[in-house]
């Protein structure tokens, strides 16, 4: 029938295409309600936590209201102009898993858990229905999304809400764990942290990104204070392992790149303390050893768990997706090309460069063929704009410094230099990459902005033994 991959790609794109009605009266009614429901619910924790003269107080509302924004903002866009879309898909499961509860609460929560029809034969007139009923990354936002939507009959806006307040308690978190590091420089942190337009907006609906950047933000936070603080309370402790967790099921790439940043992070601020050189560097050697071992470890561990991401395949799965984006997408897509290398470790290797600067610094203005695509590249053109003035103000040599000099710009240089190389070399379009790329954009603008404003920090660096330096951690 079709006579070359050209053709077969045309006949498709002529095909009528039928858009669902997701968004329904429903979440036109309860929309203004629940914001003014979690907006008040966010006041009386901000007058709580942040009384007036606080210097964070003015920034708490406004962050959350942007997720909000970002929330409605998503939902419209993938109603109206994409017509469906991934975050649809999970509110379509989290519908089937809720109507299970015609049958018997007993059934919602088999259905919840995942359990295969073996258990009970009835489980499978709803898991047939599930396509991401065997894919845990998928499901348990699926999973998420139903719980969510038993406060609100499962409809779609109200749940991206919640996902969008629940997400910014780890983002702010984040924030206020590298503002009591750097506490002059938290007007500049609220730009990092808050007010990135990526993260705000993909960073807030019903999407597997949203609920990685709460765990990101909890995991970064409760590191912070068991390691730095020793505060080793229940609370830390259930956070730190279930954020890790959350993060690990959904996208365990994250934990790659975090890992080794949080190894690095530690030994830095606790090899000081060793007075003998020569035990000191066996100290730090033996803590390298061990962190890089020790992340192979976790990494394999939850590889043959979850069947992704094994080192193994990484390389393979990324010369598929990307011959399979260039395919789908076409000239007139949003596709981009690192080009050819051998599907291997070594292979990838040699576009570090190449995919770390498409994941900070691309789509350029040029290459936005979609209007979505185009709100991506003009963020990408000031975040390439700001690190040319960085260097230029400050110098190539003292950046460089910089970032070796303090183990928390360090961290973020690690930690975005991985993650970045790792949605480079596999995401292949720019519509994609715009998603799955925050993560890396607050720790890439604090990096920037710490080493920028460095000097008008006093003691910057030694900021995280200063005990009295934790009062913004101490009001929450």
């Amino acid at each position: 029938m079709f006579h070359s991959g050209s053709d077969k790609k045309q006949y498709f794109r002529f095909l009528p295409i039928y858009t669902v009605q997701y968004l329904t009266i429903w979440d036109l009614v309860l929309t203004p309600v629940y914001i003014v429901i979690l907006v008040f619910i966010a006041k009386r924790y901000r007058d709580t936590h942040y009384p007036h003269g606080h210097p964070l107080r003015k920034y708490f509302l406004q962050g959350l209201l942007l997720k909000f924004g970002g929330a409605i903002f998503v939902g419209l866009v993938y109603q109206y102009y994409y017509g469906t879309g991934d975050t649809y898909e999970f509110f379509s499961h989290a519908k089937i898993i809720n109507s299970s509860l015609d049958d018997s609460p007993t059934m919602w929560g088999k259905i919840m858990m995942g359990l295969p029809a073996t258990v009970d034969p009835y489980i499978y007139k709803y898991s047939s229905q599930l396509n991401w009923y065997n894919d845990p990354p998928s499901y348990t936002i699926a999973v998420i999304t139903a719980f969510f939507g038993l406060f609100n009959g499962t409809s779609y806006l109200p749940i991206a809400l919640l996902f969008a307040f629940f997400s910014y308690t780890g983002i702010w978190a984040m924030y206020r764990t590298f503002v009591s590091i750097y506490p002059t420089l938290h007007k500049q942190l609220a730009y990092a942290f808050l007010f990135i337009p990526s993260t705000f907006v993909w960073g807030s609906g019903v999407f597997k990104d949203t609920v990685c950047m709460f765990g990101l933000g909890w995991m970064v936070y409760t590191s912070f204070r068991i390691f730095f603080y020793r505060d080793f309370s229940f609370k830390n402790l259930f956070l730190l392992v279930f954020s890790f967790y959350l993060v690990a099921v959904v996208k365990i790439y994250i934990l790659m790149a975090f890992l080794p940043a949080l190894a690095l992070w530690l030994l830095l601020n606790y090899s000081h303390k060793i007075k003998i050189a020569a035990i000191r560097v066996l100290v730090n050697l033996l803590f390298v050893v061990f962190s890089i071992a020790g992340f192979f470890f976790v990494s394999n561990q939850f590889a043959q768990e979850l069947n992704r991401y094994s080192l193994e395949d990484i390389a393979t799965t990324s010369a598929v997706t990307r011959g399979w984006i260039q395919y789908a997408s076409g000239e007139e897509g949003s596709a981009y090309d690192l080009g050819k290398f051998d599907p291997t470790i070594l292979g990838m290797a040699t576009k570090l460069p190449a995919a770390i600067a498409v994941t900070l610094y691309r789509p350029f203005v040029w290459e936005a063929k979609k209007p979505i695509v185009l709100l991506s590249a003009l963020e990408a053109l000031l975040f390439f704009g700001f690190t040319l003035y960085v260097l230029f103000k400050v110098g190539l040599s003292t950046v460089v410094k910089k970032i070796f000099s303090d183990p928390t710009v360090l961290f973020c240089f690690v930690f975005t230099i991985i993650f970045a190389f790792a949605v480079g070399i596999s995401s292949y379009n720019f519509g994609a990459l715009s998603r799955y790329k925050i993560p890396c954009l607050p720790f890439y603008a604090a990096l920037l902005i710490i080493v920028f404003y460095k000097d008008k920090v006093i003691n910057a660096a030694p900021a995280i033994k200063q005990k009295s330096r934790s009062a913004v951690l101490e009001t929450t």
